[in-house]
C-alpha cells in the first residue's frame, strides 16, 4: 500500500511541475561533461505514446524535466543528449537537448523520426545549415552545408549549394551541382564531379 501511494505522490508531484522554456529562437547550448550516473528517465502516468504526458526524473525521483515541456520524446533515457519534439508556436521542431532540457541543435529528419546513425554520427541543424553529431550528442562536424548525406565507410557527400525537389509525395531528393565528400573531420576529400543528384 506504501509502494502504491509513493508512486501516485510522485505521480501527481510530477504532473504539477510547471514547464519554463529559458532559451531563445536560434540559442544553442553544449553537450556538458556529465557522469553516466547523472543518467535522465522518460516517466509517465499512462503507457507511453504520442502525445501522453512525460517528465524526465534522475535516479533520486527529482523532477529535471517537467511534464508538458516537450511534445513527445524518442530518448526513454538521457545521458549526456536526448531527442525530443518541441511544440514551437503552430509548428513542431525535432531537437536534441541537453540534461536541463536545453536545445542543443535542431535533429535532421528522416521519414517520420530522427535521423539515423551511421557511421557512428548523424545529421544536425543549426540556423538552416547541416552538420554531424556523435553518438554522445556532441557536434563534430559544424553544420555548415545547405545539403547533406549520412556518412557511410567514413565520407559523407556534401554541398553549400542545392535545392530540394519533390517526387509527388512526402519525400524529396536533394539536387546539386556541386556536391564534395567530407571525411569524419570534417575535411574535404575528393571532388563528386558534377553529377545532379
Amino acid at each position: 500500500m506504501k509502494k502504491i501511494l509513493r508512486y501516485i505522490i510522485l505521480g501527481l508531484a510530477v504532473l504539477n511541475c510547471s514547464p519554463q522554456k529559458e532559451e531563445q529562437a536560434n540559442q544553442y547550448y553544449e553537450v556538458p561533461n556529465l557522469n553516466p550516473s547523472d543518467t535522465l528517465f522518460l516517466t509517465s502516468l499512462t503507457p507511453y505514446e504520442l502525445g501522453a504526458p512525460f517528465a524526465y526524473l534522475n535516479q533520486k525521483g527529482d523532477t529535471m524535466i517537467p511534464v508538458n515541456r516537450f511534445a513527445h520524446s524518442f530518448s526513454d533515457t538521457i545521458v549526456t543528449y536526448g531527442i525530443v519534439i518541441e511544440k514551437n508556436g503552430d509548428q513542431y521542431d525535432l531537437i536534441g537537448i541537453n540534461q536541463k532540457g536545453q536545445r542543443l541543435y535542431e535533429v535532421y529528419w528522416f521519414d517520420n523520426g530522427p535521423d539515423y546513425i551511421s557511421d557512428s554520427l548523424f545529421r544536425v541543424k543549426q540556423n538552416g545549415k547541416i552538420g554531424f553529431a556523435n553518438t554522445k550528442g556532441q557536434v563534430v562536424i559544424k553544420p555548415e552545408y545547405q545539403c547533406a548525406y549520412p556518412f557511410e565507410n567514413g565520407r559523407a557527400k556534401v554541398t553549400h549549394d542545392c535545392h530540394l525537389v519533390s517526387d509527388g509525395t512526402e519525400h524529396y531528393t536533394m539536387k546539386s551541382s556541386s556536391w564534395f565528400f567530407i571525411n569524419k573531420e570534417g575535411e574535404r576529400i575528393r571532388e563528386s564531379g558534377s553529377r545532379n543528384e
